[in-house]
């Protein structure tokens, strides 16, 4: 592992670090802010999953969440989308490729050689992360924006046990059914519609649910709206009676602007989660 840069803040580090992955075969990066209180002992972990075209430093600098972190004593995690550099896969459209890796295990060429992103945030990253850092990977939440919305839900669902709550800011709802979704599953997956409903997280909703609370914000001026499908989510956890929290915010639309503004209410979210029991 190599350290890219450490800074304070708000009584703590925020740290920008790389390593070669065993998922993706390829060097990583990932942002990791740690609170004044891992010097003392392993804190609970927040995973923050971004969306299309972002690295690991858009949520990092973008959404605020360090103040409430740092508040509530918990570290935050913030991988990359995909594999990169010279010789990894990439496609001209921002919504494919490099930038656009939608948190599942590629099995089609070209991206099957390093498009392993399921692997890497749910095996690779948290084996590294505990074994360098000051964490409790017993206490882990997962969160995330657009397509890293639809990333946190489904591996908190496709992953029982291992995520004591789960939320998200506008996410895809509903990929088997959405032009965000059905192009990337079919490139990355193969055309078997069947292999795609594990990465579809109101089908997953409906046939699984979520052992634990979930907490989901979209913006009602989303100018993505009919991309991201929220109303499926909303159907699935009411039918399944899932205990759930999804609200629609009334004038936000896609951005940070939105995500920052809901962040404090999430961070309080999962860290009554995190520090239950």
């Amino acid at each position: 592992m190599e350290i890219k840069s450490e800074n304070t803040c708000f009584g703590g580090v925020q740290g920008v670090y790389s390593h070669a992955s065993k998922a993706t075969g390829t060097d990583m990066t990932f942002g990791l802010f740690l609170p004044a209180e891992a010097r003392d002992g392993p804190v609970p972990v927040l995973w923050f999953l971004s969306g299309l075209t972002c690295t690991h430093e858009n949520a990092m600098t973008k959404a605020g969440a360090q103040c409430w972190a740092a508040e509530q004593g918990i570290a935050l995690v913030f991988p990359d989308t995909s594999p990169r550099g010279d010789g990894v896969a990439d496609d001209d459209a921002f919504d494919m490729g490099q930038g656009a890796g939608f948190y599942v295990n590629a099995t089609q060429a070209p991206w099957a050689k390093d498009f392993k992103m399921w692997d890497y945030v749910a095996d690779d990253l948290p084996a590294l992360l505990g074994a360098e850092f000051s964490l409790d990977m017993e206490r882990q939440a997962i969160t995330g924006h657009s397509m890293g919305g639809h990333g946190a839900l489904t591996l908190a669902m496709g992953l029982p046990g291992r995520f004591r709550s789960v939320s998200a800011f506008s996410p895809i709802c509903n990929t088997t059914a959405s032009d965000w979704g059905r192009k990337q599953l079919s490139g990355y997956l193969g055309d078997d519609e069947a292999k795609w409903a594990a990465h579809d997280a109101s089908l997953l909703m409906a046939e699984k649910g979520f052992d634990g609370p979930v907490l989901v914000d979209t913006g009602t001026n989303d100018q993505f709206l009919d991309l991201l499908r929220p109303e499926t989510l909303a159907h699935s956890a009411a039918k399944r009676r899932q205990q759930a929290t999804i609200r629609m915010q009334p004038g936000y639309d896609h951005s940070y602007f939105f995500i920052s503004t809901f962040m404090e209410d999430h961070v309080t979210f999962h860290a009554e989660a995190l520090y239950a029991g």
